[in-house]
């Protein structure tokens, strides 16, 4: 790179001032890249929120690697199950969320994970990205981290909503469900519109009082003359 200067405003290594002008232009909607060495030295207290990160299928595990050796905190719940080869059945990890990462990021400073080979998007709403619930992706976190036997499954709101009291799951909440004679509980990522279920036994759980809401509004009387 001999004859190249390094430039404090564009921190980047352009050539000599030779008398020929150069310009640089930046998308009107991301900010300006900053190197991996500033980016890992923020301030840890700086702690932005999850999330989504839409990547093409198969490319779970190559994004995520990508995205931790560039200094971000990344997260790819995984599950063991079984596919068949030509002769056996084999088990394998494979993502409770097919073809997202989460992600820890700066809204305002994206552009490296765009560009990081196999990345589409991060989930928003329109251009903006949306944050998810720190308390859904802590819930499938604690899922994946007690090895209790879980799967993708369909989107649930509506549901026997239990908190768990026993066990390693002890203090979620979430919708249970009755599979061919077990119980599960499912967690969903609602921006998503994904869940999982786990494994998880009858004893553990108790039921949470769903509320009443009581009519505040004009009572019709009706005077009945005899």
């Amino acid at each position: 790179m001999a004859g190249w200067v390094f430039s404090d405003n564009l921190h980047s290594w352009v050539p000599p001032d030779n008398g020929t002008l150069m310009a640089v232009a930046y998308s009107d909607d991301i900010s300006v890249p900053r190197s991996d060495l500033e980016r890992m030295e923020e301030p840890r207290k700086m702690s932005y929120p999850w999330f989504a990160v839409q990547v093409r299928s198969r490319y779970e595990n190559l994004v995520t690697a990508h995205l931790s050796g560039m200094g971000y905190e990344s997260f790819l719940p995984l599950y063991m199950c079984r596919r068949r080869w030509s002769d056996r059945f084999k088990e394998i990890e494979s993502p409770l969320f097919p073809g997202y990462v989460f992600c820890r990021l700066n809204p305002l400073d994206r552009l490296p994970i765009l560009m990081t080979p196999g990345v589409f998007v991060i989930v928003g709403i329109g251009k903006t990205p949306e944050p998810i619930d720190e308390t859904e992706i802590a819930a499938i976190q604690a899922a994946v981290k007690s090895g209790l036997p879980s799967q993708p499954w369909p989107f649930v709101q509506i549901g026997q909503r239990v908190r768990i009291e026993h066990g390693p799951l002890y203090g979620l909440e979430g919708v249970l469900l009755d599979f061919r004679g077990r119980h599960r509980l499912v967690l969903s990522v609602t921006l998503l519109q994904r869940s999982i279920a786990v494994q998880v036994e009858d004893t553990w759980v108790r039921q949470i009082p769903q509320q009443v809401r009581l009519y505040t509004g004009p009572i019709n009387t009706t005077v009945v003359n005899l």
